[in-house]
Formats: structure tokens, C-alpha cells, sequence
């Protein structure tokens, strides 16, 4: 990626969120669950359940090791992906993303008014995927996968490991929350979760420039897999430091997302999180964002509301959120996007 040093001062440069070495701590604390016993048999402990539940709650984040996605899979695409970004410009350009369809490829150094430090490719889960993908036009459109002939098939191979392996973390979750095991399962019937591959070049301004700005996820939970170069930093609860997660490419990382803080009322809260990029190596990071179906209301849960805990949120549909988030970003608007803070229930 070229370095034009006008473009960093007006795009990339974040004055709010340079990195300061003072603070910047690996954080050993974030918990590391072993979920050997759940995909052996067919029965969760205890112990599985309340390391869950403190997971989320102090957290929002937590690395699972033993998760059951064969690492050649995952291997395999890294491989594929690394490939894929190397290529000439105008190869992948073929298969960039657009107002009409947000699948495909995208490359910060060609966007103008750009955030991030990255190349990414995103492709849904399922194929095709039915999502509105205008406030404008809140009809459901049937998004196909661009698939370059290199990508698809093992593209599509991870992606159903990868969905089976997040069914069994909402069962986990649910449990955590004492639901039902499979309480979740009727919102992910027709989902719109999708796979993102991430590609951060080297940097020689790494001071200057983030990856990804901070965020919090606006869907269910996203599931991670690094390379070993890391560079992820998660926003601590306890203090508000920003804290670097250790990398295990062996590991996931998995973090709640903004509709399970409204599921949950707040019992489990989407934290921040951004990425630091490297002066002198690449990265390749791929995020799994487990999504509902366009059409489920999101509130909280009838069974974590009472009288003495009444619902923080406002009812709200899932498709037309994202339609309204992905204008929004699309544009890189210089402007407060759409958030779940829009549907708080403010106390009286």
C-alpha cells in the first residue's frame, strides 16, 4: 500500500486513538475457555456454563480452544486469502463491492475518504442471502456471493464449520443466561451471518493509522481467527484500558455483539474493540459476524424482563437496522451511524 502522506492526514489519522505505550498491556486476563467436553459429547457442564457467564459479563470477549473447526480448513483459506490480495489491483477490483451488493472486495487505498488500514473480501455464510440492503428500499434482496474460482470452494467449506461451531456458543450462552439451550436458535433460522477476510499490509506509519477503528459489533457474536502477528486490542471493562490480545492461531476469539446486550438487557454488553496495524509485517484476520434473519425483531427477552428489571430497549428490526448501519458506512458518512443507543428505553 502506497504512503501518501495527504491522504493520511486527511483519512486515516486518529487523534483520539493513537497508541499510547503506556497503556497498552497484553491481556492475560482475558479468559481462554476449553470447549474440549462440548464437542466430544453432547452433555455442558457447569464448569463450561459459569465460565461462559463470567466471560461475558466482565469481558465481552473470551478465546475458545478445542473448538472443534479442523485447523486445515482454516489453514487452507488464510492460505487462499493471502493469495488473493497479492494479485494485481485490477483482478480483484473484478469482484469489489457496490451500493447494489455489499459482498465482494473492498481496498481502503483506493476509497476516497477512507478509515481503516486494510484490504478486506466478504462472502454470506449462506448462498445465496436474503437481506434489505437500502433504508430506502427496505424490500429483501437475494445477495450472491463473487466468488474469484480460487476462494469459493474453501471459502464455503470454513463457512459451514465455522456456523456449526457458533451454533454451539449461542446454546452455551443461553445457558449462561439460564434459557433454554436452544432459545436462540429460531432467530438464526434464515441467517445473514457472513465471513469477512481481512488483509492489513505493512505500514510504515503505524503510529498514525489504525487498521480498524474502535467499534463495538452490531450483530449476535463474531468469531475470530488471527495469524500470529496479532493486533487486536479490546477496550477493559474494569478500567477502560485498551488491552492487546495475545495471538493463537490455533484459538478463536468470540466476542457478544450489540443484539445480545439487547437480548440480554444489558446482563452481557458489546465491548470495544479496534486493530493495530505493523510497520513491518501482514496480517490476515478472519471474522465470522453470526447474524439473524433480516426479519426478527430484536428486544429483550420476555424471560430476562420483570417488574425490578424492566426492558432497556425498544423493539427494533434486525434487516432494516443493517440496511440503514451499511448506507452509512458505505459512504463513510463523517457522522454518528445508526446504534443500538438509538433504541434506549431513557428512565423517567
Amino acid at each position: 500500500m502506497n504512503v501518501r502522506m495527504a491522504e493520511i492526514d486527511a483519512a486515516f489519522i486518529q487523534p483520539t486513538e493513537h497508541r499510547p505505550n503506556s497503556i497498552i498491556k497484553h491481556a492475560h486476563g482475558i479468559p481462554v475457555i476449553d470447549l474440549g467436553s462440548l464437542t466430544s459429547t453432547d452433555h455442558i457442564g457447569d464448569d463450561l456454563v459459569n465460565a461462559t457467564r463470567e466471560a461475558c459479563a466482565k469481558w465481552g470477549f473470551f478465546q475458545v480452544t478445542n473448538h472443534g473447526v479442523p485447523l486445515h480448513y482454516l489453514h487452507h483459506l488464510k492460505l487462499v486469502a493471502q493469495r488473493f490480495f497479492s494479485s494485481p489491483h485490477d483482478y480483484k477490483s473484478m469482484f469489489s463491492r457496490d451500493a447494489s451488493n455489499p459482498l465482494g472486495f473492498y481496498d481502503s487505498e483506493h476509497t476516497k475518504n477512507v478509515r481503516d488500514w486494510k484490504q478486506v473480501f466478504d462472502f454470506t455464510a449462506r448462498d445465496p442471502t436474503v437481506i434489505p440492503v437500502s433504508p430506502d428500499d427496505p424490500v429483501p434482496k437475494q445477495l450472491i456471493n463473487r466468488w474469484p474460482s480460487e476462494l469459493r470452494e474453501v471459502a464455503q467449506t470454513y463457512a459451514r464449520e465455522i456456523e456449526k461451531l457458533a451454533f454451539k456458543l449461542m446454546e452455551l450462552i443461553a445457558l449462561s443466561l439460564q434459557l433454554e439451550p436452544h432459545r436462540f436458535d429460531g432467530f438464526f433460522k434464515d441467517h445473514t451471518s457472513f465471513v469477512r477476510l481481512n488483509y492489513y499490509p505493512p505500514c510504515p506509519c503505524p503510529h498514525l493509522v489504525l487498521g480498524v477503528t474502535r467499534h463495538k459489533d452490531a450483530g449476535g457474536l463474531t468469531i475470530l481467527a488471527q495469524d500470529d502477528v496479532g493486533g487486536l486490542q479490546v477496550r477493559r471493562k474494569s478500567d477502560g484500558e485498551w488491552v492487546s490480545v495475545k495471538p493463537d492461531p490455533a484459538a478463536f476469539i468470540v466476542n457478544v455483539g450489540d443484539i445480545i446486550q439487547v437480548w440480554s438487557n444489558e446482563k452481557y454488553e458489546s465491548v470495544e474493540h479496534r486493530v493495530m496495524v505493523h510497520s513491518d509485517k501482514e496480517r490476515i484476520s478472519i471474522p465470522f459476524f453470526f447474524n439473524p434473519a433480516h426479519y426478527v425483531m430484536v428486544k429483550p427477552l420476555e424471560e430476562l424482563v420483570d417488574d425490578h428489571n424492566p426492558p432497556k430497549y425498544r423493539e427494533y428490526n434486525y434487516g432494516a437496522f443493517y440496511a440503514t448501519k451499511r448506507k452509512s458506512n458505505l459512504k463513510k458518512l463523517n457522522v454518528n451511524n445508526l446504534q443500538i443507543s438509538d433504541f434506549k428505553i431513557i428512565s423517567q
